[in-house]
């Protein structure tokens, strides 16, 4: 044992000064090798199936992607030397920063397809949905520790539930029903971690089921539509793609296509839905399609098998976490991985309903790849921390420097 503790004690002698600097030796090596296995093997594939998306650039969306990927690291290595805890205190500070930044895109913002989700920067399009993601995993996760203290009646939940769906509603009417939809997903997954009531969450399914209910059926009949025709559309096309083939189901169909034809290995170069544009968005919401089609079921497998290792990483951290706001952080960023997979593979599938939820760290995006590197900084500050807990020292905090 004395033997050991001296080895151990020798090699962290040995470490460069830069590699103690960052606090790599407390990172979790699993996870970072899901996060740059995923976005590695987008930039690969989107050298495959982009190079004649964009006359004389075949190497536009990769060149941004790794940049995306190169910032997204750098920032992700930002927040996991901070200690999470310190993002408590400033909740209502990050609460009212998600808020403004929404909003700002009902002023500023930049419509396209009959949305209005972006806001034009130079050389990048950032969209604060995405950032509201990561925003509320951290602002809700703090109102919940503070509230529940005062007891979990349902008075205590409305409230917490007001909070997490406030964002999700002013994303909604952008509109965004994919994002808003993540949003939810992450309150609920925050609210059941913090132990809420079951009977309370049975109160919730119940007004879910109405809101629905109103919203596909009630109002449509008395010519009241709350869904924009194409959200609607998108949301009921999976369950009958033959009958509209050409027009609202024409997605799910050839992201169909193209997913079954690559069968086990793939059919490369002669991947024809990607190569002669059948398959549309083929970059961003239908990528895994892509991956289905040039490399079949082996790199499906292997896409899938990454997000199975990233997940698995996010929800240990649950235990692991030194606090419950640790245990909170954890749990909503890994509903928000899980989430995201789930709908955009089932959709890729014909599965799921077409909702735009982009494929984490795989699609193309600015905003999806910086934001979910962010996540999973939050994912290893959590780690970080908790390994220093246990070394009683808190000293890689610079905040504490």
């Amino acid at each position: 044992m004395m033997e050991a503790a001296r080895t151990r004690t020798a090699l962290a002698e040995r470490r460069p000064a830069w590699v103690e600097r960052f606090g790599l030796p407390y990172y979790d090596p699993w996870m970072l090798v899901a996060a740059i296995g995923l976005i590695g093997f987008s930039c690969f594939t989107l050298a495959q199936a982009t190079s004649d998306d964009i006359p004389g650039s075949p190497l536009y969306f990769v060149l941004r992607q790794m940049t995306y990927a190169v910032a997204g690291l750098a920032l992700m290595l930002a927040v996991a030397r901070v200690d999470y805890s310190r993002f408590r205190e400033l909740k209502v500070g990050i609460y009212s920063l998600m808020i403004a930044t929404i909003c700002l895109v009902f002023v500023f913002g930049a419509a396209a397809r009959g949305s209005r989700r972006w806001i034009e920067l130079p050389y990048f399009r950032f969209q604060p949905s995405e950032l509201a993601k990561v925003l509320l995993i951290v602002s809700l996760a703090a109102f919940v520790i503070e509230r529940t203290r005062r007891g979990s009646d349902p008075r205590q939940t409305v409230r917490l539930l007001a909070i997490g769906l406030a964002p999700a509603a002013l994303i909604f009417l952008q509109p965004d029903l994919g994002t808003a939809m993540v949003l939810g997903v992450i309150t609920l997954a925050v609210l059941f971690l913090a132990g809420v009531r079951w009977t309370h969450f049975a109160a919730i399914g119940a007004v879910a089921v109405a809101i629905a209910t109103l919203t596909f059926v009630a109002l449509p009949a008395v010519g009241v539509s709350v869904l924009q025709d194409y959200q609607r559309e998108r949301l009921t096309s999976f369950l009958n793609p033959s009958d509209d083939p050409g027009d609202a189901s024409y997605q799910v169909n050839q992201a169909v296509i193209a997913a079954a034809s690559g069968e086990k290995a793939g059919r490369g170069d002669q991947s024809t839905q990607t190569e002669l544009n059948f398959l549309p968005e083929h970059h961003t919401d239908f990528i895994f399609a892509v991956v289905g089609e040039r490399y079949g079921f082996v790199g499906a497998a292997f896409v899938l098998s990454l997000y199975a290792l990233l997940t698995w990483r996010a929800l240990r951290l649950l235990t692991l976490s030194k606090n419950l706001y640790g245990t909170l952080i954890a749990g909503g960023v890994a509903a928000m991985l899980m989430f995201q997979v789930l709908v955009n593979v089932g959709m890729n599938l014909g599965i799921m309903p077409v909702t735009g939820i982009t494929l984490p760290l795989m699609s193309y995006g600015g905003s999806s790849v910086l934001v979910t590197f962010m996540a999973i900084g939050l994912l290893q500050s959590i780690h970080v921390q908790a390994q220093l807990s246990r070394k009683g020292s808190r000293a890689f905090d610079p905040v504490l420097r």
